[in-house]
């Protein structure tokens, strides 16, 4: 018989026991170990059980046992100790406010779903645990950031696989008040509700779930409210679970509920408006119309104006390399709901044209949400240094007429928050060598610090916990009836004194979760070698309706099954953060085979790094940037390929040279039974990837390079009546109305001779012809550098401004200037004229560029 609702029952606490509620309801217990383990400490075997969650503890426990451990003095005491540390935690001052200079006072932070902890299962991926890593990262410094997101009833999906290979979902619904979350309620009590006017007089209505993640409020938007009907109710039922209009709802209540959300937590809590908007990904990128319809409708700006003001403060972040992997709606559908009234004030006519593909190539019945948020964000980045380059190739046709090398996206590379994801045992032994858990500033290389027993005895501590729990796993998995009986093969599953190589992340195709798979008895001979052999342990979900995806996890489930491999290569089942945090530190190396360059960053392999894993990967993401040699293998990409086949086969090959010919030999050669060279990588990996790959050095760098200068930009347009705002969409507007009559009438040069060399001096003159346009409205530039073979100018070109030198007939202008040659070799310029404001963050920005012919 099914219960037809569930809910969790709270205990009442004893006074000295009452810290507890405020220590469950802050995840900062999800990367505090002294938290952690107080609250797994109240009874181990239940923590486990109940998926150590502390809010679920504290329900499940008991009155009896909480009442024992309120008689507990020593419990007591460490109640006391833990919650006066989180309040020192919350109340003291951080990097943040010890950082000089104007900086934000409250970053709005959007993203459609978020991996805070496993018992919060709002997230899919690498996209959700990056934004979970970004909010406990700006915690730890005291960023004053607020996470804005969905509250997904059931979650993601659980993950099962069955006999035939095929995976299966479920999908159990979740008790927010079980989790810890709070409903956030107005000054009278009653819950706050967001509510959006849809075509057809519908409505939809959202409640606000709090999640405190240390110092940073996440607040979640939850349609399951009696406010609404039954469809609306199923708005936020799953993340990523329908197309068309259902995910379109999402992306609305996201973008739109979620700045009203902002402004009703910020009015209640006190906090000032946000002056700084971060877009995660284009999901939420109505964020952006609804700030506008408040500047229109509020502070009676223009549209253009009101475009100026919202771009300032707005940061975009791309995850994707590949057309496929953006949302899109049609056109006719984004009119619909553009024209409900949802959005007072503003043109819909011009609102739709910011999100279409009115590029070449692109399709103009289509709304992209990436061409909307590139719109609407004045400044943009990808999320590796290839990524920048890749994300500028993509969306150049933006920005006609601009290099792809000048196309204003920059990057910052993604991070993972070291304590969340290092290992206790090994955070045990940074914490004795240099008094703190943290890993950016410590030098593993240093063995009179740590030595190699130690730290090989800790490396071979993680990977028997994998081993331990990737034979629970399995053995849950194929006791499908219940009964208790486990297969004999089972508890031979791995062997943690064999190499082990993981892998495990989404299943997209572009991932080849297969490409191991390519020679299957090579891959046989690897891993059954009777003196040196290999293991793999293997996790990853398939999106649900991605039947490609599933197939892939088939053939490799299958293939695991054969007697001949079976225990040397493991698929486990449900792979989320509760697995990962295993998974990572008890594998030696961790492996990424993607189809470069697809992989936009890729964040399990630092994951593994800081545990003190080496990475095998193909130059992509973050590893094209930071492998070094001594972190790891970078298998060759086989990018002359005649077609994907023989791509494939060439670089599974390369794979299996790898293993075979490097790793197994480094790996297995021993000085006292001790892989001595294999541990000089690891402690490289550890030092030098721990001062790069977290996300303290990720949110730092968002802080100074996109918050502080979308902060500047955002209160200078603001000031005196949006004085500047106006200025600027006047501008804009001038510019773009005479840009095709702008041209350069001539260039002329002298003071080189025939036979140039280092020191002469370059004197320039360039007549533009402006036609309206003021001096003061363009930049003119020289352009110079090394050329290639077809006279282009080399990227790391150089710009020189010329100056104004006079007026010349029918409203040409003349620009003057010096260059003094500096360099020697083939050296090329030209001259070209753009648009000129202070508040343009990029020379081309606008997309309007005039070269000499």
């Amino acid at each position: 018989m099914k219960a037809i609702r569930t809910f969790t029952v709270r205990p009442v606490l004893a006074e000295s026991l009452a810290p507890l509620d405020r220590l469950a309801s802050n995840w900062r217990w999800s990367w505090s170990r002294a938290t952690h383990s107080l609250f797994a400490s109240m009874h181990p075997a239940l923590w486990d059980e109940i998926g150590a969650n502390p809010a679920r503890m504290l329900g499940a426990l008991g009155q009896e046992r909480l009442d024992e451990l309120a008689r507990d003095e020593e419990f007591v005491a460490r109640v006391r100790e833990e919650d006066e540390r989180l309040t020192a935690y919350l109340e003291g001052d951080r990097w943040f406010q010890r950082l000089e200079g104007d900086k934000p006072v409250h970053i709005a932070y959007f993203s459609p779903e978020f991996g805070v902890d496993g018992s919060l299962p709002q997230y899919s991926g690498g996209l959700g645990i990056l934004a979970g890593d970004h909010l406990k990262s700006a915690s730890d410094l005291g960023v004053p950031l607020t996470g804005v997101g969905l509250f997904y009833r059931a979650g993601y999906f659980r993950q099962s696989i069955g006999d035939d290979g095929w995976q299966r979902e479920s999908y159990p619904l979740l008790d927010p008040y079980g989790l810890g979350l709070t409903l956030l309620r107005d000054r009278e009590g009653a819950p706050v509700e967001i509510a959006l006017d849809l075509p057809g007089d519908r409505r939809l209505h959202a409640r606000v779930w709090v999640a405190d993640i240390g110092r940073v409020p996440l607040l979640l938007l939850d349609s399951e409210t009696p406010s609404n009907s039954d469809d609306m109710r199923r708005v936020t039922d799953r993340l990523y679970g329908g197309g068309g209009e259902h995910r379109l709802l999402q992306e609305l209540l996201l973008g739109v509920g979620g700045v009203r959300a902002v402004r009703a937590w910020s009015e209640l809590s006190g906090r000032p408006a946000p002056d700084v908007y971060h877009t995660n990904e284009g999901h939420a990128g109505f964020q952006g119309l609804e700030r506008m319809s408040e500047l229109i409708t509020q502070d009676h700006l223009s549209f253009d104006e009101a475009l100026a003001q919202v771009r300032a403060g707005t940061v975009f972040t791309t995850h994707t390399p590949v057309p496929a992997g953006i949302d899109r709606f049609s056109r006719d559908l984004i009119a619909d709901f553009l024209t409900s009234g949802l959005f007072q004030g503003l043109d819909a006519g011009r609102a739709i044209s910011l999100g279409l593909e009115t590029f070449p190539g692109g399709d103009q019945g289509v709304f992209n949400m990436a061409v909307l948020g590139l719109h609407l964000g004045q400044h943009a980045n990808g999320v590796s240094v290839l990524h920048g380059e890749v994300s500028r190739g993509m969306f150049g046709m933006l920005w006609p007429g601009v290099d792809t090398d000048e196309v204003p996206i920059t990057s910052i590379t993604n991070g993972v928050h070291a304590p969340t994801w290092v290992h206790p045992a090994l955070k045990a032994v940074s914490e004795r060598a240099w008094g703190d858990a943290h890993t950016d500033t410590h030098d593993w290389t240093d063995r009179s610090i740590v030595t190699d027993a130690e730290l090989w005895g800790v490396r071979q501590q993680m990977k028997g916990e994998l081993v331990a729990e990737a034979r629970r796993r399995v053995a849950a998995s194929v006791d499908v009836n219940g009964s208790g009986r486990t297969p004999s093969w089972v508890e031979d599953l791995l062997d943690p004194e064999v190499l082990t190589i993981g892998f495990a992340r989404r299943v997209p195709t572009y991932k080849r979760l297969t490409l191991m798979l390519r020679d299957p008895e090579r891959l046989t001979r690897l891993l059954t070698d009777p003196e040196r052999p290999v293991q793999i342990v293997i996790g990853g979900k398939s999106h649900p309706a991605d039947d490609s995806g599933k197939i892939l996890i088939q053939q490799l489930v299958r293939f695991s099954r054969d007697p001949k491999v079976r225990g040397r290569i493991v698929f486990l089942p449900d792979y989320d953060i509760t697995l990962a945090k295993d998974l990572y530190p008890g594998c030696d190396v961790w492996l990424n085979n993607p189809l470069r360059p697809l992989e936009a960053c890729g964040t399990s392999g630092m994951k593994a790094a800081l545990n003190g894993a080496l990475n095998l990967s193909i130059l992509d993401g973050w590893w094209d940037e930071w492998f070094d040699g001594q972190n790891g293998w970078a298998i060759p990409t086989a990018d002359t390929a005649a077609n994907d086949e023989e791509r494939d086969d060439a670089e599974a090959a390369a794979l299996y040279d790898l293993i075979e010919h490097q790793l197994v030999p480094k790996f297995y050669d021993r000085e006292g039974g001790i892989p001595t060279a294999w541990l000089g990588m690891v402690r490289h990996t550890m030092t030098e990837l721990g001062k790069k790959a977290t996300s303290d050095r990720m949110v730092r760098d968002y802080v100074e390079r996109l918050y502080v200068p979308a902060a500047a930009h955002d209160v200078a347009l603001r000031a005196d009546g949006f004085a500047q705002a106006r200025g600027l969409a006047a501008f804009v507007s001038r510019v773009t109305g005479a840009w095709s009559r702008v041209s350069v009438a001539s260039v002329d040069s002298s003071g080189i001779p025939q036979q140039a060399q280092a020191g002469d001096v370059l004197e320039v003159r360039a007549d533009v012809r402006l036609d309206g346009l003021s001096s003061d409205d363009v930049a003119v530039e020289l352009l110079y550098g090394r050329t290639d073979e077809d006279d282009a100018l080399a990227r790391d070109h150089s710009v020189y401004r010329l100056s104004l030198a006079g007026d010349g007939p029918d409203g040409v202008r003349t620009f003057t200037g010096t260059l003094p040659l500096t360099f020697t070799g083939t050296f090329g310029y030209t001259v070209r004229v753009r648009p000129a404001h202070p508040q343009l963050v990029s020379p081309v920005e606008l997309g309007l560029v005039t070269f000499a012919s």
